[in-house]
């Protein structure tokens, strides 16, 4: 099985100068590449001359996470593709435990390690902490990650397990299984595309695990803040987008017209702390959902829909009402 690892840059040189080495160091002979997304910072120079070894692919235009990927991993033979973020530090034998459990797991399709903050390395980290779930409404959190509350790592999600969606910032997906489904879908640039890519696997009938003997290292916040008020806009409609896609559309309306009404409750909360940035973001992520609702609706899967996509029914309600914090004190449906 042929491993390849693909890290996706834009105007990242001081990021692959600190955390390249590490993956270098602790990969073996598995081969790395750059996918450069047309930077600016002279990265592609700076690769070439300090790093000889690590192949790169110059994508002639930045389209974001999802088209460079998408363009990127059309050049890559590779039977499974690791997507690194640029800020990620690996830790020693990070890929062995990957390797077992595809070789133990064979309809694990698409793979994610623990992911730990790197700034405050017993604590999980926001992008994918232990494994992503969804609650009834379509809105994500983690094992290890509710919103902005964090756990600290003490080995309790320590296992291999399956999940509902892997998380961007490292993800192991079987070549075969991101052709079939078209990749990522383009029109999400940034944020969540991950999310709509695991649950179009699961309603063609793959599957996700998480595996909790390999872990990294991110730093998070590198290309998007969580206070940046962009991110907040790309989050909110592309979970919007997601929900019309991958439902059939007896379910799909209920929740998205649900969904509009909680977004406003969002966008409220906002302004009661002052961010009204994030607030406006909220209301431009409605009406880029509107305009592109019909193209959305057409991206729709034929394939069956898994009906049983959440792991409780409201974790807005749970988080801010009952103040749960911890995954596993969260009420499962």
């Amino acid at each position: 099985m042929k491993l390849s690892i693909v890290i996706l840059n834009w105007n990242g040189v001081l990021l692959l100068e600190r955390y390249l080495p590490s993956v270098l160091q602790h990969s073996g002979d598995t081969e790395v590449i750059v996918a450069d997304n047309a930077s600016t910072d002279g990265s592609v120079a700076f690769l070439k001359e300090n790093f000889p070894t690590v192949r790169i692919i110059e994508n002639p235009v930045n389209g974001g996470f999802a088209r460079g990927y998408n363009d990127a991993l059309k050049e890559v033979d590779a039977d499974v593709f690791c997507l690194l973020n640029s800020d990620v530090e690996v830790s020693e034998n990070w890929l062995l435990p990957i390797y077992k459990a595809l070789d133990k797991i064979p309809q694990a399709a698409i793979i994610q390690p623990k992911i730990l903050d790197l700034l405050q390395t017993d604590q999980f980290e926001y992008a994918g902490a232990a494994g992503g779930f969804l609650d009834q409404y379509g809105y994500p959190f983690c094992r290890g990650r509710i919103f902005q509350a964090l756990e600290k790592d003490e080995g309790q999600y320590n296992d291999t397990t399956e999940i509902f969606w892997a998380t961007g910032a490292c993800m192991f997906i079987k070549r075969d299984v991101f052709r079939t489904l078209g990749g990522f879908d383009e029109d999400y640039f940034a944020h969540q595309e991950e999310v709509d890519l695991c649950w179009r696997a699961q309603n063609a009938g793959y599957k996700v695990y998480y595996v909790g003997e390999s872990a990294v290292y991110h730093l998070g916040g590198s290309t998007l803040s969580n206070m940046n008020p962009k991110k907040t806009y790309l989050n909110f409609r592309n979970s919007l987008f997601s929900i019309t896609k991958n439902l059939p559309r007896r379910k799909a309306l209920p929740i998205i017209l649900a969904r509009l009404v909680l977004d406003g409750v969002a966008a409220v909360r906002f302004i009661l702390q002052f961010r009204l940035n994030h607030c406006l973001a909220i209301c431009r992520a409605h009406l880029s959902y509107y305009r592109n609702f019909r193209k959305m609706y057409k991206k729709r899967e034929k394939a069956n829909f898994i009906l049983k996509y959440y792991a409780t029914k409201s974790i807005v309600w749970s988080h801010y009402v009952h103040q749960v914090r911890n995954f596993n004190i969260l009420v499962k449906d």
